[in-house]
């Protein structure tokens, strides 16, 4: 009688299909993105605060550490460019802010947060200008993780690929001048110069600091919340999504979109957003 058990026990073990473990951990996009992310507009530059703690101050990561750039210095360098996806989106990044792989982001290992750099893909003359609101990668020869709409616009979601990586100034967003002229020519990186190896070119002081407006359109217990109404905005306003962020503050998931350059642009926005959408948005001023 065992003998007969243990023969049906090993023929329905046999018979019993066999299921591949999934990972978690596996990064990628997620299913059903939003339509025309390649219309997503670039990250528009403005002049925020930086304060020195936090994700600004000096770091070890795998043994190797890393000082963050203070002031106004310029920056250029030249690597690989990855992007990351639905492992991290919905998670804080080092900024504090939602990852949100639908806008216009980046994660820089020494680069302020915030602050806006030029990513250039030379294989194809494509170009965006992101914000940096997060820490990495931490690979050797990879200077810059995209968001999933970055790496989209430059082709480059099929893998690790070269890019060039420039910081837009406080003293070019001040000027206005950080928009790519037709006739510029790339930045020259010196030869003798290991890629992943940033090359400052000047050094320019900031001078004082602006208020920035915000618009608030909830907050909510839970993420998914903002999460729906973040892509209701998206859907009555595509060049919001860039702006629209989540922080978590005071246990409450914050939807809110900026910096906007005044608080009349600000009204303006919520005002159009009240009368063509329904969507209700306050305004506070984020220091």
């Amino acid at each position: 009688m065992a003998l007969l058990l243990a023969a049906l026990m090993t023929g329905c073990s046999t018979t019993r299909p066999t299921v591949p473990p999934v990972s978690i951990d596996r990064d990628g996009p997620l299913p059903n993105p939003p339509p025309d992310l390649a219309k997503v507009p670039d990250a528009l530059p403005r002049i925020e605060s930086v304060r020195n703690g936090g994700p600004n101050k000096p770091y070890e990561v795998g043994g190797e550490r890393y000082e963050p750039l203070s002031g106004d210095t310029p920056y250029a360098d030249r690597g690989l460019a990855s992007w990351y996806g639905r492992k991290f989106h919905g998670r804080p990044t080092a900024s504090g802010e939602v990852y949100n792989m639908y806008a216009m982001t980046a994660a820089h290992a020494t680069l302020p947060i915030p602050s806006y750099a030029r990513v250039r893909n030379p294989a194809n003359g494509r170009e965006v200008i992101v914000r940096i609101n997060d820490r990495g990668p931490f690979h050797k020869g990879r200077i810059i993780d995209l968001s999933y709409t970055a790496a989209l616009k430059l082709d480059v979601l099929r893998g690790v690929a070269p890019v060039e990586v420039r910081r837009i100034t406080y003293a070019e967003i001040r000027a206005g001048n950080f928009q790519k002229p037709a006739d510029e020519t790339p930045p020259v990186f010196a030869p003798d110069t290991p890629p992943g190896g940033p090359q400052r070119e000047t050094t320019a002081t900031v001078a004082g600091k602006v208020s920035a407006a915000w618009l608030q359109f909830g907050a909510f217990a839970k993420l998914d919340g903002a999460e729906a109404l973040r892509q209701r905005i998206a859907e009555a306003d595509l060049t919001l999504l860039p702006l629209l962020t989540v922080v978590r503050e005071g246990g409450l998931h914050r939807l809110r979109a900026g910096p906007f350059p005044s608080a009349d642009e600000a009204r303006a926005t919520a005002t159009r957003l009240r009368d063509e959408a329904g969507i209700e948005a306050s305004l506070v001023d984020r220091r």
